[in-house]
């Protein structure tokens, strides 16, 4: 399966030029916001997707996203020269959907709207406008599997590409939830932080990480088996369960270790061979636990080793979208635009934008509830 097109709004702003440029600078895309804390009157520290998109979609700022970064993708793929076979199917990654629109129908409209206003906050919405507006008549779903969502969607995608099941897909994966209800708990849980800037917190594999900002995104993917002028090719996948606890990982690791070592065997990579290792990487102890093991006992230590996550923020269900749009670009590119190391860190970890010099990339993505994914890139 090769990326054929690629959409993006981030936190940096609306476009995947505004991304790169974000990355580029070394500097994160979280600002001091309003309105968060249990009393909703401190600031905190989040990546926010700033307003932007086609007024003309409605109010919501999610259905804009979703539907802008989709935008981007199709044009971006037919500029280099992908044409939709007969059967286009969609796919949406979502954790928790439009969370800022639920909260307004409840909380300010008492329930009460206009149908239009109501159908825009089911999650089957999203994919209808879509393909009305695509004309796209292939298999659609949404995909829910927590923060390794957009993993998940994409080896979804290379299973109907492989089976017959659609001659291209598209994979949007969109998360805007970086509300100060939801912040409040990720802090609750030990998992995120508000209070410091995301370098000076968000530290993955390095000393003094204190957990990840939360951060928004909506990525899209054209995907297909062949292309003139792809991004990247996605060799293979794998994902499990740790069948373990509802927020912590296993610490044995067993089951994250064997979801790599059976994504490398389906996509006939050798450790070896591997790169660059793309990891979830969001600045917790236990992830950073986890994954400093895979590039350890799987890897023996020899990738080059990235997160992205505190520059772009934890961006949840889209997550592993962004990143993977980062893995693809450093193909295209030349460079991998990883952030500065601020602390004693790990001997691999790259030290700010490096020079990608090829080979296979290893992206892992880790969700609440012992979700495992991994997939397998390579150049074209």
């Amino acid at each position: 399966m090769t990326i054929a097109g690629i959409g993006v709004v981030s936190g940096y702003g609306w476009g995947r030029e505004a991304l790169w440029r974000g990355l580029l600078s070394g500097k994160s895309a979280a600002r001091l916001h309003p309105g968060y804390g249990p009393g909703r009157d401190e600031y905190a520290w989040v990546a926010l997707i700033p307003d932007g998109g086609d007024a003309e979609l409605g109010p919501s700022r999610y259905g804009r996203a979703v539907q802008d970064a989709a935008r981007e993708a199709i044009d971006d793929a037919r500029a280099r020269g992908w044409r939709p076979g007969r059967t286009v199917g969609i796919l949406h990654s979502i954790v928790l959907g439009d969370v800022r629109n639920w909260r307004d129908f409840y909380l300010v409209d008492e329930g009460h709207r206009r149908s239009r206003g109501f159908m825009s906050l089911l999650p089957s919405t999203p994919i209808a406008m879509l393909a009305q507006e695509f004309g796209f008549r292939g298999p659609s779903m949404d995909i829910s599997a927590a923060c390794s969502s957009a993993n998940v969607a994409l080896i979804t995608a290379q299973l109907w590409l492989t089976q017959g099941m659609a001659d291209d897909v598209l994979c949007v994966n969109t998360d805007l939830s970086a509300t100060p209800e939801l912040l409040e708990h990720m802090i609750g849980l030990g998992a995120a932080v508000g209070d410091a800037e995301p370098l000076d917190a968000c530290r993955p594999f390095q000393q003094g990480s204190r957990g990840f900002s939360m951060g928004e995104a909506s990525t899209a993917f054209v995907l297909t088996r062949d292309a003139e002028r792809p991004y990247a090719r996605v060799l293979g996948g794998a994902m499990s369960n740790d069948g373990y606890h509802v927020v912590s990982v296993d610490p044995s690791h067993e089951q994250i270790l064997d979801c790599v070592g059976r994504a490398l065997e389906v996509s006939g990579v050798r450790p070896e061979q591997v790169r660059y290792y793309n990891a979830h990487g969001p600045g917790t102890r236990q992830c950073d636990e986890a994954e400093t093991e895979v590039l350890t006992r799987i890897f023996d230590d020899r990738p080059a080793l990235y997160s992205v996550k505190p520059l772009t923020g934890h961006c949840q269900g889209a997550a592993a979208g962004v990143e993977v749009v980062v893995a693809a670009l450093a193909y295209e590119r030349g460079v991998v635009p990883a952030p500065p190391i601020v602390a004693p860190a790990h001997p691999r970890l790259l030290d700010g934008s490096t020079e990608f010099t090829g080979g296979i990339t290893v992206k892992t993505s880790l969700g609440m509830g012992g979700h495992n994914s991994v997939i397998v890139l390579d150049g074209v």
